[in-house]
């Protein structure tokens, strides 16, 4: 099996993670660019990493640190922006695309893996997110001789993820009931083990050049499902309450402007397509795919477990000074 040199944008993510570690299973020289090296030295544990400090928007810092290598991998993405009209995806999306695909081309680069995003449409303005995704995803793929293979996955779950940990950790805080917005969008969640391993096989195969492959799960889920799913890994009981339309709106402008926005305008909008495959998983990558109940309670039972040690650790703590 060749051994590529791969530069990784977006490398100490969630998914990022997972897929360098895959990646130095097989070997490679794995170059992963990030804006604070010294947050992310735990990844210097793979032999065949190295971690290099660069602001990936700068753009002769960027064709710098793409030089030497044989392959580049975007994962870059952003669900939220500081701002409110769509500058931060453009900025995140379209023009770090064009940058990329910039620093390629002054390096001589051919083989470029872009992560979109499942219904990224340039034509259709759905949200700001699903919109520049859809942009970039285009033009990537429009650059004469740069082969380009693209993914559009539904959202991944697995450790460490941003969906099914962050319920997770909202239903903890919530002390009866909680209201959940656009509760009946549909999802095909994916594991991050089976997104990470079509990476990697795209790599070797150049059949996959050219391609946008929709990555979706096995089983089909609405929102409120999921939800409840990973309410029943507590040990009290929560309600999960549906709110209509008009209200999970107003949810989303109230929510728009809270520390680290955690429900937007923008968010709301996406919300408002299925998260579904119009497509079986592509059966070029040969994969048995994982499902949701086979992974989550591996790292959701033990986080749970964690929570009731530092509960009775306290509580024992309490007591002791009470005996004092």
């Amino acid at each position: 099996m060749k051994k590529y040199r791969i530069c990784i944008l977006g490398g100490t993510g969630f998914l990022g993670k997972h897929l360098v570690s895959r990646l130095a299973t097989e070997g490679h020289e794995i170059r992963v660019l990030t804006r604070h090296r010294e947050r992310h030295r735990d990844l210097l544990v793979l032999p065949t990493l190295s971690l290099v400090q660069t602001d990936i928007h700068d753009e002769l810092a960027l064709k710098k640190a793409f030089a030497g290598q044989d392959v580049i991998i975007n994962l870059v993405g952003i669900l939220n922006e500081r701002g409110h009209k769509g500058r931060g995806f453009q900025h995140a999306h379209v023009q770090l695309a064009q940058k990329v695909v910039q620093a390629c081309e002054a390096n001589k680069i051919m083989r470029l893996l872009h992560m979109s995003a499942l219904h990224a449409n340039p034509q259709k303005k759905t949200s700001h997110y699903l919109f520049t995704k859809g942009q970039a995803e285009e033009l990537v793929h429009a650059v004469n001789n740069l082969q380009v293979t693209s993914f559009r996955p539904s959202v991944i779950f697995g450790p460490g993820d941003s969906f099914i940990n962050r319920f997770y950790q909202l239903l903890k805080i919530m002390p009866i009931a909680m209201p959940l917005a656009c509760a009946n969008t549909r999802f095909a969640p994916i594991y991050v083990g089976d997104v990470v391993e079509a990476i990697v096989k795209s790599l070797h195969n150049p059949e996959t050049i050219g391609q946008r492959y929709e990555l979706c799960g096995p089983k089909t889920y609405t929102l409120k499902q999921l939800v409840e799913y990973t309410a029943s890994f507590l040990p009290y009981k929560r309600t999960i309450i549906s709110l209509p339309h008009s209200v999970s709106l107003l949810q989303a402008y109230m929510l728009e402007y809270f520390p680290g926005k955690p429900f937007s305008i923008d968010n709301f909008h996406s919300l408002q397509l299925d998260s579904v495959c119009n497509n079986p998983f592509p059966a070029i990558f040969g994969l048995q795919l994982h499902k949701l109940e086979e992974i989550v309670p591996r790292y959701l039972t033990n986080s749970s477990q964690r929570g009731h040690y530092h509960n009775f650790r306290r509580a024992a703590g309490q007591y002791s000074r009470q005996r004092l």
